[in-house]
């Protein structure tokens, strides 16, 4: 029996040591999510609120958005999206340096309509060809990765030939939906934004000489009035257990 009251006792140690402040400050975190972290974060926030007793109140989308926002003035406690944005928002004294950590990257795919036939992606020519060979191709105008794609879709010399066939999408309508309704043959984006829907296949992975990586980082308000329960949840998404549900939803750790 002290064996069994020892054990419980490092148990609760731990989860006292790993949130910080405990239970007993429970708090409502605001967080502004990119949508690479969309299905991340809608398996991982249950967790994390049962773990810890804070609620996280979650809004999603593109990072460009989600950066003009906070811009605005959107009040937030932690924010998660790609480096650059956050860079910005350091300068501007938006969002605070201290506490910062990456948290996954997304490497980007191609996706088709589910039972459709898959073109070969394999190497840089053989997607310059699948872009050639498709009726439409689709990815979000707003999104992370769409000026590196113009900037390779101009590096393999078809920016004009397939001008005519690009789709450019709303955020509300994320390439992989596109795709699964039959809006167009082929979408481009994140690997993690193709797993979900059902009604889309991932082809594969862009080959990796023109791979893009989309990295989720996290950041801290500089205004918010919840530090520890924000430090709290960054310690939570970089730990091992959240690794694992990552690399489920097609995220590499880092």
């Amino acid at each position: 029996m002290r064996m069994v009251a020892a054990i419980g006792t490092v148990q609760v140690l731990s989860v006292l040591a790993f949130f910080g402040a405990g239970t007993a400050g429970a708090a409502e975190i605001k967080m502004l999510v990119s949508n690479a972290m969309k299905t991340t974060m809608e398996e991982l926030a249950p967790q994390f609120e049962k773990a810890s007793e804070h609620k996280l109140a979650m809004t999603f989308g593109a990072t460009s958005e989600l950066k003009t926002s906070i811009e605005k003035g959107a009040a937030f406690d932690v924010a998660i999206l790609t480096p650059a944005a956050i860079d910005a928002l350091v300068r501007e004294g938006k969002a605070s340096a201290a506490g910062r950590a990456d948290i996954a990257r997304a490497a980007f795919g191609m996706a088709a309509r589910k039972g459709a036939p898959k073109p070969d992606i394999g190497t840089t020519a053989a997607f310059k060809q699948a872009l050639l060979d498709a009726k439409s191709i689709a990815y979000v105008a707003a999104g992370a990765g769409a000026p590196y794609l113009e900037s390779v879709f101009e590096r393999l010399g078809i920016a004009g030939q397939i001008k005519s066939k690009v789709k450019l999408l709303p955020t509300s309508n994320p390439a992989a939906k596109a795709v699964a309704n039959g809006e167009a043959e082929l979408g481009i984006t994140a690997v993690s934004e193709i797993l979900p829907y059902a009604g889309a296949e991932l082809v594969g992975r862009l080959p990796p000489e023109i791979q893009f990586y989309s990295v989720s980082a996290a950041v801290i308000a500089p205004d918010t009035r919840e530090p520890d329960a924000a430090k709290a949840l960054i310690r939570f998404l970089t730990a091992p257990a959240a690794a694992a549900v990552l690399k489920a939803k097609g995220l590499d750790p880092v």
